[in-house]
């Protein structure tokens, strides 16, 4: 009969001795008593016991040695068999022929007891074949010991036994009891269930013989989880009166129960409250007793218990071992497991005693992953039971590592860094750098993103806060402006009320005299007694409460009865209004909109009172509200027409913002250009380079070096590349991949690999922005200082450049400030909470400084108490040069005791030049190191000295148009320093020159409706300055008078335009009183020969400037000079043609239409004006006439012309761009 006893945990294996207990060590690849100087178990260890019977010994008595010696006999014998054993795997037959050692047992009547306890532990890889899915069950792997006689008795035991019961089978000792409550504690509870199979189960004389038995066990062995016990000499006998002693118990006890075929379930089972399942015997006999899940659960967890603790045991001697080495070797750390892997714990091993810290109480632990820059930490180490000062702790390994870096300290300042050089581990099957450069641009970036959005949520909660606070704000005021014009009404109705009748003798009256809101009467009017008397009809036109509602009553009048006093009398019947209190009305000769003749009551109008109108003070706060809701709708209207448009003007802005950068990009396609043409981050892109236009021509070969971020990249620069020959014609190409984190891509060309001649844009490098990448351009802080700034101080074109400038700079979110002085003659209409801050003493007095925000920029006021900026004016004091010059050095005093140090320093025309000097032989060594110094040449006719000398200073210097510098390129103050040199155009202030948003103008309107605008701005210039209202092509002139802007040139333009019936208009005032003359005898002469065409206004007017721009068909530049000029920049704004002479700024901006197509398209630009090369009046007539003539030839053409002017960027966008180009370029010097 075969018996399976289902164990709910393992047997407890205890071989007692007095000073020695042995552990199974089933993990090894052999079978190994391991001595160990405590009481040891096994848990859910799968093993196979073999117990032979033969001599019937004492089992309750063998000596300590014979019980040494035979240990060791079955450890030798153990290791002998599992060599000689051929692994089987599942399905395959067995071997009859397998040897077996000396020891087996043929006996027949063996008994055989097979015990699985748990789950199956993992086998040793020595000599075992795994089981494949689908071999059949290996049942028996014959042992040294075991027998395979087909009468053994095998009883395969599945179930656990009570823990004396056991350990009496094994030992037939008892351990002392000290011994045993140790044991005891370390066990798991012991299971009551039973699941019993019992099959086949034959006993001969109820023993079996073996000689082979040593105390009463002949061998013990693990196989594939099955433990084999072979128990003789009436061992099987003691077994089975347990079983039956068990179901003994069980079956006489008070709760207990019996199976169906008799077999007895323990009465704990019933007690805990657990379920047996309980089947008949097959045909074998085999009765099987099913047990719940739970118990399975708690025999798995006690197997990976087991597993555990071996693993425990094997990691504590590689830890050992390694403790070992490292001490020998004097190394002072190392890590477990030894290959760091990632998203994994380590422990890591320090040896105080071969460091710094060995004298330390406290040693910590600080790193970081991947070259310090992921997930840092710090723990402290605790003292380990390692042979040696071994300190340790546990770290976890992120996912994302490839490197650990760390160093030891004492939790304050003493440090073991590895001789300064850090301790770094590699992690290894993870992210490698490049991945996880990757990874953190991708983190950083949706980080941001997730900022940016939280950031936007934040600005819309805050936005809507706003709005709701302004709209309570708004609905309050509506409700007190309704009560202000709800008494207005009211008082001026009582008056009418007041004086109203109910009827006039011999005119009119009312029947009924008595009525109501509702009500039908009849109005008699008697013809004969006003201006109608002769009128062919009658119609009466009428409404209420001082005509509130306008005209609601229109009735046509019938001849009535003939009346006793002999009038002519007419009626009609009219409805009078539900809320009416007082009618209104008029008799007329006709209906409404068709009357010439009206009987009006002198201008009076007539009145009647409504007898049974409704109560007044209802009618008032109804019309209260309703008043409130008329100001609210109308409120409503004008806000969203003004949102309207200011998304508009915003939408134009960024589309023009994009067409400029476009255009940018384009700029230098005759020399470089990219495919794609905007630069992606994470992509690769292509250079395209044309040496013929540069340095390179004629070189064999060009060589490519590239990076990114202004040259800050952490990839450094990439190394050269020979370009390629480009399908294009000469030019040739590169291909790069763009990094994730870059915003800006820098590179330059050379002939030679190893450098020889190089095209580097003139020292400026060539620069491209990088779109889409996860890393914003860090900001510059820029601070400008200067006399001039535009409109609180404005006098020339200095000042509108300073804050254009300042203000397209920042909207490239770059920091920018402005140092500048406190005139007593400031417009402090533009000033906005000005404040002083501090003050400080420098040059023998005091200087207070003042902060404000002046056009959205921050401006830091000087006023020295000297005086020295009191004097009503900008310029022309006498002491002008001392005074700039006392604040110049004032400024940067300010700057330095401030601690500002910004990146840029920008001072502006020989006013502000002091500053490049003062700057160098004071500050640049003491507070201001950091900073760079750019000096900008507005106008190179005023202080030559000092910009001669500011030249030389200054680290970069410009001006403000390329054909300009070319232009002074020769003059002794700028010729030595053309290497640091640069043009640079001006813009126009989108805000400030807007037509679109420009209150000076009768309509607003853009590219789209330019016709209609600029026709309505002409009708309002002609009624304004008293010139016909005519379609005549309008020239319009805004300058200066001087020698410069080329007064002989406008006298002549003038008498031109009136040759050719057009009309001209003229604004601006001469310094030179001499000039100024000329032009009032001028102005007089044309004001007595042609006042319906000319108008000389000689004064400045900034509202009808806007006006001109607007309303002018051309607008005259003919300068002799001009370094920039805004002028035509500002009339292409508002879709007004420039007529220009060809110098300075005005040939980089103006393209003539006829003339100028190539170059325009160099630019990316469209021809859009008229321009000339003399500076006679020939050279005036020439454009003047082509210009008149394109007006009056075709009219769709020039239109057509007036909007693309408009649609042309002549703003910040650009220059901004070079400008920081430029700022860039002198920080690396």
């Amino acid at each position: 009969m075969e018996l399976s006893l289902q164990l709910q945990r393992p047997p407890i294996v205890v071989l007692n001795h007095t000073n020695v207990c042995f552990k199974i060590k089933s993990f090894l690849g052999s079978r190994q008593f391991t001595p160990w100087h405590t009481e040891c178990r096994t848990i859910n260890l799968p093993r196979r016991v073999i117990a032979s019977a033969a001599d019937p010994a004492p089992k309750d008595f063998i000596s300590n040695t014979q019980e040494e010696t035979n240990m060791q006999n079955m450890n030798t014998q153990e290791e002998t068999n599992m060599q000689n054993v051929k692994p089987k795997i599942n399905g395959d037959k067995e071997d009859p022929d397998m040897p077996a050692s000396s020891t087996d047992s043929i006996e027949p009547n063996n008994i055989e007891v097979e015990s699985k306890f748990g789950l199956e532990a993992e086998l040793s890889t020595q000599k075992r074949k795994p089981k494949i899915n689908g071999d059949k069950e290996d049942l028996r792997m014959p042992m040294s010991t075991e027998s395979v006689d087909p009468n053994n008795i095998a009883i395969e035991s599945k179930a656990p036994l009570e823990e004396e019961s056991i350990t009496e089978f094994y030992q037939k000792n008892k351990v002392d009891e000290v011994q045993n409550e140790q044991a005891k504690e370390d066990l798991p509870p012991v299971g009551k269930e039973l699941d019993a199979d019992v099959s086949n189960l034959n006993v001969v004389n109820g023993s079996a013989g073996n000689p082979n038995v040593v105390n009463g066990v002949s061998n013990l062995n693990v196989v594939n989880g099955i433990s084999n016990l072979n128990v003789v000499n009436g061992s099987i006998s003691k077994i089975l009166e347990d079983v039956a002693g068990l179901e003994k118990k069980e079956t006489t006890s008070e709760n207990g129960a019996t199976s169906e075929n008799g077999a007895s379930i323990p009465r704990d089972v019933f007690s805990e409250g657990k379920h047996i399942d309980i089947t008949k015997a097959d045909d074998n006999g085999a009765v099987k007793i099913g047990r719940d899940e739970t118990n399975e659960e708690r025999v798995k967890d006690n197997s990976l218990q087991l597993e555990l603790e071996m693993e425990a045991n094997l990691r504590k001697q590689e830890i050992e071992g390694l403790a070992e080495v490292n001490f020998e070797n004097e190394d002072k750390v190392f890590v477990y497991p030894q290959i760091i892997k990632p998203d994994e714990e380590i422990e890591v091993f320090f040896n105080r005693s071969f460091s710094p810290l060995k004298d330390e109480l406290d040693v910590l632990i600080k790193g970081s992953f991947n070259h310090w820059r992921w997930r840092s930490f710090t723990e402290r180490l605790n003292k380990s039971n390692l042979k040696g000062d071994w300190w340790s702790c546990v770290i976890h390994v992120p996912k994302e590592a490839y490197k650990m870096d760390f160093v030891f300290f004492n939790g304050q300042n003493i440090y073991d860094n590895n001789d300064e050089t850090d301790f770094c581990i590699p992690v290894e099957g993870g992210m490698d750098e490049f991945a996880f450069e990757d990874f953190l641009l991708e983190k950083n970036q949706r980080d941001e993103e997730q900022l940016a959005k939280e950031q936007a949520d934040k600005e819309r909660q805050e936005e809507e806060k706003r709005r709701i606070e302004a709209e309570k704000a708004a609905s309050e005021m509506d409700r007190a402006q309704a009560k202000t014009e709800t008494k207005r009404r009211r008082e001026r109705l009582q008056q009418l009320m007041k004086n109203a009748a109910g009827s006039i003798d011999n005119i009119w009256f009312i029947e009924p005299s008595e009525f109501k809101g509702a009500d039908t009467v009849k109005i008699h009017y008697n013809k004969s007694s006003g201006p109608l008397a002769y009128a062919n009809e009658l119609w009466i036109h009428g409404g209420h409460n001082n005509w509130n509602d306008g005209l609601t009553i229109a009735e046509k009048l019938v001849k009535s009865e003939e009346k006793e006093d002999g009038g002519d009398w007419w009626s009609a019947e009219v409805a009078i209004p539900c809320r009416a209190l007082l009618l209104d009305w008029v008799f007329a000769d006709g209906p409404p909109k068709a009357t010439t003749i009206y009987d009006n009551n002198n201008r009076q109008d007539f009145h009647a009172i409504v007898p049974k109108g409704i109560p007044e003070e209802m009618y008032w706060n109804e019309e209260e509200q309703q008043i409130v809701k008329k100001f609210r709708k109308e409120r409503k209207l004008r806000e969203e027409a003004i949102r309207a448009k200011a998304e508009k003007a915003a939408e134009m802005k960024a589309h023009m913002k994009e067409r400029t950068l476009k255009r940018f990009l384009l700029s230098q396609k005759n020399v470089v250009y990219t495919e794609p043409l905007d630069v992606q981050a994470g992509r690769t892109v292509t250079i395209f380079y044309n040496p013929a236009n540069t340095v390179l021509n004629g070189k064999p070969e060009v060589w490519f070096r590239c990076s990114f971020n202004r040259w800050t990249h952490n990839v450094g620069i990439l190394p050269p590349q020979r370009m390629l020959s480009a399908d294009n014609g000469p030019h040739v190409k590169a291909t790069v991949k763009v990094p994730m984190d870059a915003y800006m891509m820098d590179f330059v060309f050379s002939e030679r690999e190893d450098g020889g001649i190089f095209d580097n844009k003139g020292r400026m490098d060539y620069h491209l922005p990088v779109f889409g990448g996860t890393v914003k351009e860090p900001p510059l802080h820029i601070v400008h200082i200067a006399v001039e700034m535009a409109p609180i101080a404005k006098v020339g074109g200095l000042g509108d450049v300073v804050t254009s400038l300042s203000r397209a700079v920042q909207d490239l979110n770059h920091k920018v400030d402005i140092v500048f002085p406190k005139y007593d003659c400031l417009n402090l209409n533009h000033v906005t909470d000005l404040h002083d801050q501090r003050s400080y003493s420098w040059g023998g007095t005091e200087i207070k400084v003042w902060f404000s925000i002046v056009e959205g920029l921050s401006v830091y006021f000087l006023e020295p108490l000297n005086g020295f900026f009191s004097k009503g004016c900008v310029y022309g004091c006498g002491n002008d040069a001392q005074r700039f010059g006392f604040f110049c050095h004032a400024a940067l005093e300010f700057l330095n005791q401030d601690g500002f140090n910004p990146d840029i320093i920008h001072c502006h025309d020989w006013s502000s030049a002091p500053v490049t000097w003062l700057f160098k032989d004071h500050y640049m060594h003491y507070g201001l190191a950091k900073s760079r110094i750019i000096f900008t040449i507005h106008n190179l006719e005023f202080g030559a000295h000092f910009i001669s000398k500011a030249m030389a200073y200054a680290d970069k210097a410009t001006t403000v148009s390329r054909t300009y510098s070319k232009e002074v390129a020769g003059n002794p103050a700028i010729s030595p320093h053309l290497h640091k040199f640069h043009g640079i155009l001006n813009g126009i202030d989108l805000d400030i020159w807007d037509p679109y948003n420009d209150k000076f103008i009768p309509i607003s309107y853009n590219s789209e409706n330019v016709v209609e605008g600029k026709r309505a701005a002409k009708e309002a210039l002609q009624q304004t300055l008293g010139l016909k209202k005519s379609d005549f092509p309008l020239v319009g002139i805004i300058t200066r008078l001087t020698h410069q802007k080329g007064i002989h040139l406008i006298k002549h333009a003038i008498s031109r335009t009136l040759e050719r019936d057009g009309q001209v208009v003229l604004l601006g005032s001469a310094p030179d009183p001499r000039i100024q003359n000329e032009f009032v005898n001028l102005a007089k002469q044309l004001h007595s020969s042609h006042r319906d065409r000319a108008c000389l206004c000689l004064t400045y007017d900034e509202p009808l400037s806007h006006l001109i721009y607007a309303g002018a068909d051309f607008i005259l530049v003919p300068s002799i000079f001009e370094p920039c000029g805004l002028t035509q920049l500002t009339a292409m704004r508002y879709g007004s043609i420039p007529v220009v002479r060809k110098t300075g700024g005005l040939y980089d901006t103006v393209f003539d239409v006829d003339n100028d197509k190539a170059r325009a398209e160099a630019q990316g630009l469209e021809p859009n004006g008229f321009n000339f090369d003399g500076a006679d009046c020939g050279g005036v007539d020439y454009a003047l006439n082509r210009a008149i003539s394109a007006w009056y030839d075709s009219r769709d053409q020039f239109n057509s012309l007036c909007k693309r002017v408009m649609e042309q960027d002549w703003s910040w966008n650009r220059p901004a761009l070079d400008y920081m180009e430029l700022y860039h370029a002198a920080k690396k010097y």
